[in-house]
């Protein structure tokens, strides 16, 4: 299936991000139907069904419309350089509910392929509610981004440890500080401490957060 609302990427542009949502509509076809309606203007380069069931709607090398306003590390408009994933799910508005296995396992394999054709790092694997804590729930704290992490894609704490100013090291990992800091928390939880979604930053999420910069600051990730 094809859609029509993509445009050129700004020239010179890298592919170097990757955005993984969930579709928050009633159905799979409900989703395609909408990043397919010219009237609509969202669209994805891929969609992918409960069932593993592989969709592509834009090119590659188009501008999929899937970010809208977001920010990540210093880059806003992320739709410029990234590639947009639509995962089936109702969402928190339809009634969310646990990604099945299947589903998952094409995530990873479609992720495998896009990161030996761009040069997207590891850090730059991101959830929409990352790049949009202020507009953003998706893929939500349901979504196995351990798993994935597990699997190359992306990466995961192992430990905890001491942290330091909590604002200053998730604008390390590449949040945008500049809108209310509970709800940086809150995206950063669903991501990276997803038993807790509240927008407080108690021990344990400071020291997930300080674990996360570590990581993204001073160990090289793989490409």
């Amino acid at each position: 299936m094809r859609s029509p609302n993509h445009d050129d990427r700004p020239e010179g542009a890298a592919i170097d991000h990757l955005v993984l949502h969930y579709t928050g509509m009633r159905s799979g076809a409900d989703a395609i139907a909408r990043l397919c309606d010219p009237a609509a203007r969202v669209s994805s380069h891929y969609v992918i069904e409960t069932d593993g069931t592989l969709i592509a709607l834009v090119d590659e090398e188009r501008r999929a419309w899937h970010a809208g306003v977001s920010y990540w590390r210093g880059v806003r408009g992320l739709n410029d350089r990234s590639i947009g994933i639509e995962i089936v799910n109702p969402g928190h508005e339809f009634g969310y509910v646990p990604f099945p296995g299947v589903q998952i396992e094409a995530v990873i394999r479609l992720c495998r392929g896009l990161l030996e054709r761009h040069p997207i790092p590891a850090r730059n694997i991101v959830a929409h509610s990352d790049i949009a804590p202020d507009r953003k729930q998706d893929p939500g704290e349901l979504f196995p981004w351990a798993h994935l992490a597990a699997h190359g894609i992306g990466f995961w704490p192992d430990e905890i440890g001491p942290h330091g100013d909590t604002a200053t090291e998730l604008a390390a990992i590449g949040y945008d500080m500049d809108l209310k800091h509970d709800l940086v928390v809150a995206a950063f939880q669903r991501r990276f401490r997803p038993a807790r979604v509240d927008g407080q930053v108690d021990a344990e999420t400071a020291g997930v957060v300080a674990a996360v910069a570590r990581m993204v600051s001073y160990i090289k990730l793989p490409v």
